[in-house]
């Protein structure tokens, strides 16, 4: 029986088209079923650099948003820059794939605004360089260099690399009711074009971030995530080559432990440097101005078929519920086994006692 969720979720799911095809075909494929249209978009990311000096680098790549007939939006398609051991390095660049990259984020927004995702990569830059009043300089390898009037480097424009096309992460709107059929809807389609689930792959899940900003739900969050880590990888099967997971860190953890005001939670995490790249994903609700008020659990391993994301999403929807208790999520048996078994035992006192209405 596939499980029911009642709570607003957005889904994001990381997939590998077949050698040969791309997002874009998926995303062609979706909308021709839906009679909507699809829209180039930029998504923002970064990447490792090779420049002496230069941790890493902005980029924009190309991603695709599909829009329904009456022009509601049904999913965005775009890269993944983890998803990398199915891709082959000796396998030719796709023509009309690539990016762009800058070392500032204020240039990465300005750079977005003006140029054109559905482009080419030679007038990739043409549009910033109005606005500085320079001229884009091509070079041998094909590379696309923008400089300010005193030579600065504002950003670059390159091809894409060997199949990075094929990296396709579906990211859905809020789903507000009937998760599995509006799931199916994107994932039955990538099946059918022969999309995989690719090694490092994981199932984001974005959760209304309103109800775990008050002080003893969000502690109790990091409660969960923190003394039930292993528990909680071993129920949900955490893929552990995906990426960018780690544990809380240990200011947080500790400031949980007690009666935190929201505040001691949030200088316990800066001092504990927490990104988006744990777990769980704390940064929006540790902030006034969220660029999207949501809880994100990064710890679901990859599906391509809807009732594993489902089922797992239902087991992750019980446990936040009880995070929402005022009384402290209790601590971890020490036992693995028992550990597990106690983990199980308080999402079934929640399912027992959920009333079966939507959550807001």
């Amino acid at each position: 029986m596939t499980p029911r969720l009642l709570r607003r979720t957005g889904f994001e799911i990381e997939l590998m088209a077949p050698p040969g095809l791309s997002r874009r075909t998926l995303a062609v494929d979706l909308a021709a079923r839906c009679g909507g249209r699809v829209h180039p978009v930029w998504h923002r990311d970064s990447e490792p650099s090779l420049v002496p000096g230069l941790g890493r680098f902005l980029h924009l790549t190309q991603g695709f948003e599909v829009r329904r007939a009456d022009g509601a939006l049904l999913c965005t398609l775009v890269d993944d820059v983890t998803l990398l051991a199915d891709l082959d390095p000796r396998a030719p660049a796709a023509p009309g794939w690539f990016r762009i990259l800058t070392d500032d984020g204020r240039l990465l927004h300005l750079l977005a605004a003006h140029s054109d995702p559905g482009g080419t990569l030679g007038a990739a830059l043409d549009g910033p360089a109005q606005l500085w009043g320079t001229r884009v300089q091509r070079h041998d390898d094909d590379v696309y260099v923008l400089e300010d009037p005193g030579g600065a480097t504002i950003a670059l424009a390159a091809a894409q690399g060997a199949g990075r096309e094929r990296p396709c992460e579906i990211v859905t709107p809020p789903l507000a009711d009937d998760h599995g059929a509006r799931l199916e809807e994107l994932l039955g389609p990538a099946r059918e074009l022969g999309f995989t689930v690719p090694r490092e792959a994981a199932v984001h899940l974005h959760l209304d971030g309103a109800p775990f900003r008050e002080a003893y739900a969000l502690a109790n969050v990091v409660r969960l995530f923190a003394s039930w880590r292993e528990p909680l990888r071993t129920l949900l099967q955490t893929n552990p080559a995906c990426r960018r997971l780690a544990p809380l860190p240990e200011p947080l953890v500790e400031a949980a432990r007690g009666v935190p005001s929201y505040e001691d939670l949030r200088k316990a995490a800066e001092e504990g440097e927490l990104t988006k790249f744990f777990d769980v994903n704390l940064t929006q609700l540790l902030t006034d101005t969220p660029l999207r008020d949501t809880i994100e659990i990064r710890i679901l391993p990859g599906a391509i078929e809807t009732a594993d994301v489902l089922h797992r999403a239902a087991l992750v929807e019980l446990l936040l519920d009880r995070c929402l208790r005022p009384e402290p999520f209790p601590e971890a048996p020490a036992d693995p086994q028992a550990a597990l078994q106690a983990l199980l035992e308080v999402a079934a006192d929640v399912l027992a006692g959920r009333d079966e209405v939507a959550i807001p």
